[in-house]
């Protein structure tokens, strides 16, 4: 399913795992048998490395369905048992933000005792008969998420987030991170990469403009103390307790905040 901006002030980016590259350089002369060695090793290596499954952080590589690309919404649907271990009644009433997030939408739906509402920042045009759906029955929006959405105060208990902010420079997430934890009760989950984990094609920089910012776990924390959200520390320890008993290693960094009170 492609995408497409809502409106000429999204700008949008693929993204995709780091390829693994190998140079095989020599400086002096060397007999062509060694070289033939040496480039099978790497080939070997290269395969071995792109059949491992590995995002580059010790977690598995989630394949998004849209674009074939490292995807941190289809991560959030692997996290979905370990968030309701930590989150429990939250997760009663729940918003994604972020593309795909149809396929968010329509798992959470499935959850005993969960109902699910989803904001998608870009155009789905040629999204499938199930998302059309969600979309007509006012389950699902498309909207600019630069600007206040389309939701009154602490409607959901849990909001959560994933391939959206990246994309987003500090100008405006100053105004969008706000305003995703104005419409969350409890608490709000952040989905990003991990720096150098992605990085956009020469070809979709043109295409979207910009690629996606990938930015450390420090300058996040530096960010969220900016904009007065605190770290929801007895979640996050749920959290990291679920997934240990799970083996659960995600592919991307999860943040767990407070809403505002």
């Amino acid at each position: 399913m492609s995408r497409r901006q809502v409106n000429p002030s999204r700008r949008i980016a693929d993204s995709g795992v780091v390829p693994f590259t190998t140079a095989l350089q020599s400086k002096t002369r060397s007999s062509p048998y060694l070289s033939v060695a040496l480039i099978v090793t790497g080939a070997l290596l290269l395969i071995g490395y792109l059949n491992s499954g590995s995002g580059g952080f010790g977690g598995k590589s989630v394949v998004s369905s849209v674009e074939g690309d490292f995807s941190c919404t289809a991560e959030v649907q692997r996290a979905i048992p370990i968030l309701k271990k930590a989150y429990g009644d939250s997760m009663h009433k729940v918003l994604h933000v972020g593309a795909e997030t149809c396929s968010v939408v329509s798992k959470l739906l499935k959850e005993e005792d969960t109902e699910a509402w989803g904001v998608e920042p870009y155009d789905i045009e040629d999204a499938d008969a199930s998302c059309r759906s969600l979309v007509r029955k006012g389950i699902v929006r498309v909207a600019d998420i630069k600007f206040p959405l389309p939701y009154r105060a602490k409607s959901f208990s849990l909001v959560i987030v994933s391939d959206a902010l990246d994309y987003l420079s500090p100008k405006y997430l100053n105004k969008t991170l706000p305003e995703l934890a104005r419409v969350s009760a409890d608490s709000l989950v952040i989905f990003t990469g991990y720096p150098g984990q992605q990085r956009a094609k020469v070809a979709d920089i043109s295409k979207f403009g910009r690629p996606a910012k990938m930015r450390s776990s420090s300058w996040w924390i530096r960010f969220f103390v900016q904009t007065s959200l605190e770290e929801n520390e007895s979640v996050s320890k749920k959290f990291q307790q679920a997934a240990t008993k799970r083996s659960y290693n995600p592919s991307c960094q999860i943040f767990h905040l407070k809403s505002y009170h």
